[in-house]
């Protein structure tokens, strides 16, 4: 069971990663992963939720239980504004004194304290100083004493501790000026004032870039109506879409978004299914089809039949998968996590350390020298970037990605993704269209194709459906059948007006000590022109063959051209006959190629590549292919949107086309290419930003970063990275030429 809370006051990594320990070490927790971006806490395990809420209130933070995904949202978009009107609130009330404090001190004098009449002035502007402390700072320092209070250091921590200490430091010259040699009796006031609002102003632009990282799940939230036109009793009600039941029968209105998956009953319309399968044109509907959540039902009048409501329809898993691949975290976001989760107390010993050196080591006034550059350590070294760089980007990557229908599980997988050398195809469904045709028969007997059709009218496999399909169009009558038998990956018989038929390849033919010498050259003929040859056998005497193709879809040639355009090596796995699958594989351009290989042993293959050293990835239907799609380093399954739940792939492909597979890869490499822009940012921020803060140029340069200054820097660095991960939001792919 999987309960999600969301947040309040959780400021940077330090606070995810207390979080995650905390709730990780209680015993009925399987896994807790905090979503930072949105400020979610996904907890699966037994625990209930006033049970999380309690612990996480131990551990200094607020949350509450996520209930309708809608109203959540609703709730969770006005707080962001409030918030954003209170940090510009903030900002305005901070930088209103500190820089007219900032320009006097440039242009009038020292900031220094000589005279009882300084005493004074300063004393008042202290004051007026400290109110920007009690309110646009507040929830630095509470911050701050929470984390005191659990024994740990976040963000606030080193912002409490760089502007208080800088407030204290000029309280205690202006009420003591004799206790400090006259050299040290510089006042930074301005400092604590300017960097608050600063820092506000930091986050009051973070949270205005983050709201648009979240408008692929609104876009799809957009998709649900909220109500629905339920027929009860003869009677038509608007209910909203909660109450909506299976079985329900609802009229569905021209220019109305259909709320349920549901079957067709009476009337007959154009549906847009743009949402799902990305086809332009709209599909015509009528009594028996099924139509899905979130389509607009363009034309007429429609009364159909709820199948599935609310969380079980295809449009609610969708949002559902979205969401939590946005949560997690791939391999790379670790190394961050780790780091930014013990930067907070190395800081603070840096600061410790540089406060010293430059007390013990320093020009004169010691004192104004050591509180300039252990304060500016202090406030240049929070890790809010870092914090942010992987799931910002993971957060818009996996919304892009939704965009052109890939449903990514997990950011591990969108990592992994990026890396592939291999790409495994499996033919039937992936390259083809999935809808094989009898083309030819070759046989001297008038009634074999009836009693092939109704030995395969009790199978459930591709080729069957294709021969019984057939026979009905010949309105041929079928059979019954008796001793049905079949063999994965072989073919099948039984006894049909007491005629034992089988049907099958031409190894499942041998097995049984059937002849196929006379039939064998035809049907390499046959499979050279890319069709798939059944031998049929009547009373263990080879009877004919017929002749079966799969039509190529129409744009898996430029598709699978772009995927090796991208330097993957592409391979074709299927269980076809040699001939048709080289036949196959010439007209779309694949140069490797297995072939004749059964289901179970599709993961075999695919585990002989990896030993290779190979990255391998498997594309697939999702339903013979679901060992391989397992046992790849990331699994592709390719379906039509409304059976998005394939559990053994890594990315679910809702469009039928392998562009969507060159779409996934691509997009994973720009969004691992952000990531590490994000990281290396980050990191080389805070890497050149200490050593500078703690003065390492003075020697060279005699000049001081400004505490100001480093406010500034570490309140834009958040900025920075969550704007370049937005730059994935105009991400496009590749031409599909």
């Amino acid at each position: 069971m999987t309960t999600t809370l969301l947040l309040e006051n959780v400021t940077c990594a330090g606070c995810v990663k207390k979080i995650e320990k905390g709730i990780n070490a209680l015993p009925n927790v399987e896994q807790a992963t905090v979503d930072f971006p949105q400020r979610r806490l996904n907890v699966e395990g037994s625990i209930s939720g006033p049970q999380l809420i309690k612990v996480l209130s131990e551990i200094g933070y607020r949350g509450r239980l996520a209930s309708n995904e809608a109203a959540d949202r609703a709730r969770q978009k006005a707080q962001q504004a409030a918030q954003y009107k209170q940090y510009i609130r903030n900002t305005l009330f901070a930088l209103g004194i500190g820089i007219p404090l900032m320009i006097a001190g440039m242009l009038m004098d020292d900031m220094s304290v000589r005279t009882p009449q300084d005493q004074i002035i300063w004393g008042l502007i202290g004051l007026l100083t400290l109110s920007i402390l009690l309110f646009p700072g507040r929830h630095f320092f509470s911050g701050a004493w929470h984390a005191l209070k659990t024994g740990s250091a976040t963000m606030d921590s080193l912002i409490a501790l760089g502007t208080g200490a800088a407030w204290l430091f000029s309280t205690a010259v202006v009420l003591f000026p004799e206790l400090f040699p006259e050299g040290s009796r510089h006042l930074y006031y301005e400092a604590s004032a300017m960097i608050i609002g600063l820092i506000n102003f930091g986050q009051a632009m973070e949270i205005r870039a983050r709201g648009k990282t979240s408008e692929a799940v609104e876009r799809l939230l957009s998709l649900q109506p909220k109500t629905a036109r339920v027929i009860r009793n003869e009677k038509e009600v608007d209910l909203p879409l909660e109450l909506v039941e299976t079985g329900d029968r609802l009229r569905i209105r021209p220019g109305e978004q259909i709320p349920v998956d549901a079957i067709v009953e009476e009337g007959s319309s154009l549906i847009d299914e743009a949402m799902l399968s990305g086809e332009p044109l709209p599909v015509s509907k009528s009594a028996g089809d099924r139509v899905s959540a979130g389509t607009l039902n363009k034309s007429g009048a429609l009364i159909v039949t709820a199948k599935k409501v609310g969380s079980d329809t295809a449009l609610s898993r969708i949002i559902e998968m979205v969401k939590q691949a946005q949560a997690s975290k791939p391999e790379i976001s670790r190394l961050a996590d780790t780091v930014a989760s013990i930067f907070v107390p190395v800081v603070i010993l840096c600061s410790i350390a540089t406060a010293l050196i430059w007390y013990l080591f320093g020009p004169e006034p010691p004192l104004s020298y050591m509180l300039v550059t252990a304060t500016t350590v202090l406030i240049i070294a929070c890790p809010c970037a870092l914090g942010l760089a992987t799931p910002m980007s993971v957060m818009v990557g996996v919304g892009k990605a939704a965009e052109y229908g890939i449903l990514i599980r997990n950011g591990q997988a969108l990592q992994t993704a990026s890396q592939l050398d291999t790409l495994v195809l499996d033919k039937t469904g992936t390259i083809t269209e999935g809808a094989p045709k009898v083309t030819d028969i070759l046989t001297d007997r008038p009634n074999m194709l009836q009693l092939a059709a109704s030995l395969e009218n009790a199978s459930e496999h591709p080729l069957a459906e294709a021969i019984v399909r057939y026979a009905a169009e010949q309105q041929v009558d079928l059979l019954a059948v008796d001793n049905f038998q079949a063999t994965s990956g072989r073919g099948a018989k039984a006894f049909v007006d007491n005629i034992e038929v089988s049907l099958g390849n031409q190894a499942w033919m041998e097995e049984q000590g059937i002849d196929c010498s006379a039939f064998v050259d035809k049907a390499n003929v046959l499979a050279e022109q890319a069709k798939t040859p059944v031998y049929v056998s009547l009373d263990r005497e080879l009877a004919g063959i017929l002749a079966i193709a799969d039509p190529i879809r129409a744009d898996s040639i430029a598709a699978i051209a772009r995927l090796q355009r991208a330097g993957l090596n592409v391979i074709m796995l299927t269980g076809d006959n040699p001939h048709t699958a080289a036949a196959v594989a010439r007209q779309v351009g694949v140069d490797n190629f297995i072939a004749g290989i059964l289901p179970e042993d599709k993961a075999k293959e695919v585990e002989k590549l990896q030993r290779a050293d190979n990255t391998v990835g498997m594309c697939g239907d999702g339903i013979n292919d679901a060992p391989a799609l397992a046992r790849a380093d990331v699994g592709f399954a390719i379906g039509n949107g409304t059976d998005v739940a394939i559990e053994s792939a890594d990315m679910v492909l809702i469009r039928n086309s392998l562009h969507s597979v060159a779409d996934a890869i691509e997009l994973s490499r720009a969004t691992l290419s952000n990531i590490r822009q994000n990281l290396f940012g980050a990191f080389i921020y805070n890497s050149l930003g200490i050593p500078i803060a703690a003065g390492i140029l003075f020697p060279f340069t005699g000049l001081l970063l400004s505490p100001v200054i480093a406010g500034a820097a570490m309140a834009f660095s958040s900025v920075t990275v969550v704007t370049n991960a937005n730059r994935l939001r105009l991400f496009k792919p590749s031409t599909r030429t």
